[in-house]
Order: C-alpha cells, then sequence, then structure tokens
C-alpha cells in the first residue's frame, strides 16, 4: 500500500493541536507480596499542603530506611552505585485518591537493575505511610490511569538475568483502605526474544 505523505498546512495544523498536550503532559522518573491499608507510619513527614514538586520531594532513602516494614536485606542494598547515586526510581501520582500525591519507590540493583523491591507510600496524619509492598525479585511498580501495574519478569531454570522467557503484569486499584488486584495477566517472550 503506497503511503501518502502529509501536507504542509497538515503538519502545521498537527502541531498546532498537539501543542497543549505536550506543555500538560509530565513525566515519571523513570520475601513477597503486602497489599494493605492502614499501617505503621515511617518517620519521614511532610505537611499534607505539600506538592511533589522538585522543591518538596521526599527524600526516598530516608523514607525507606525508617520504615520498620522493609525488609533488612533491602536496606542493606540503600548504598550509591558508582558515584551518589542510589538505585532508586521515585515517582509521583494519585493512587489512593488522596489530596497529596502518593510516592512509588523502586529499589534495584547497581549491575544490572534487577528490581528488588517496591512500594507506595499514602499520605496519613501528616507522615508518610507505607500501604504497599512487595519484595519478591525481579519486581517494579509503576501508576497507569490511576492504578498501580506491577510487572514482575518471569525466569525459566537456563535464562540469563538480561533475558527472561516471560512476565506478569498485575494490576491494583485502591478500593478506599487497600489495593485490591483487578486484573492479571502472563506473557511468554518466545524462544527468539528470550535469547536476545
Amino acid at each position: 500500500m503506497r503511503r501518502i505523505a502529509p501536507s504542509p498546512w497538515r503538519c502545521a495544523l498537527l502541531t498546532a493541536a498537539l501543542a497543549p498536550l505536550v506543555l500538560i503532559t509530565g513525566c515519571a522518573e523513570g520475601g513477597g507480596v503486602r497489599v494493605e491499608g492502614t499501617a505503621g507510619t515511617a518517620a519521614v513527614s511532610s505537611s499534607p499542603s505539600l506538592r511533589p514538586t522538585p522543591a518538596t520531594k521526599v527524600d526516598p532513602v530516608a523514607l525507606l530506611s525508617n520504615d520498620p516494614k522493609v525488609g533488612t536485606d533491602i536496606k542493606r542494598n540503600l548504598k550509591p552505585c558508582a558515584g551518589h547515586e542510589y538505585p532508586i526510581d521515585t515517582s509521583y501520582g494519585n493512587l489512593t485518591g488522596n489530596s497529596v500525591p502518593d510516592v512509588v519507590i523502586n529499589v534495584q540493583t547497581c549491575a544490572d537493575g534487577v528490581g528488588l523491591g517496591s512500594y507506595v507510600y499514602r499520605m496519613e496524619n501528616g507522615e508518610y505511610t507505607d500501604v504497599f509492598g512487595d519484595e519478591q525479585p525481579p519486581v517494579y511498580i509503576d501508576i497507569d490511569k490511576g492504578d498501580l501495574v506491577l510487572t514482575r519478569q518471569v525466569y525459566g531454570p537456563e535464562d540469563k538475568v538480561c533475558c527472561p522467557s516471560g512476565e506478569d503484569v498485575i494490576t491494583y486499584h485502591w478500593t478506599g483502605d487497600r489495593f485490591a488486584e483487578t486484573a492479571r495477566t502472563h506473557s511468554d517472550y518466545g524462544k527468539k526474544a528470550a535469547d536476545g
């Protein structure tokens, strides 16, 4: 089928129409599962009126270090990699319907980026509270349209760290006091994909 190149006026019209979307689009800082509601609070506090802008970001290392629910193995891995960068991804978004954005933290290995633990913190009574945790590697969580999406690579007995055989994707939705699973899918990558 022959592809028709768009005319210059169509490109200009499309660019003008998409410009507002580009300006309002944001970027994310790209032992088992706990799915819970109200939990013990971590020691890091923040005012409910603060928004997660660059000036008011949380300190994820302090948040995890002071959280009694975070495993000792994870806390031992809270060390900088080369230089001063920690192997931690932190993002902010609306998962629990709170007036203050929730904090999503993923802890990974320095060498190969394998997810060691993933957590969600919700502001409650002026302090961030751990309302979700998964410390079963390899794991990574993200926010998708207000839902929490957990991705876990699946390895066969012969798979290398770089080349898993598939993945599980689990979607959770906040039900008012806890996260509840709403969907689960499994994908097999196939031999060619698994071999890279």
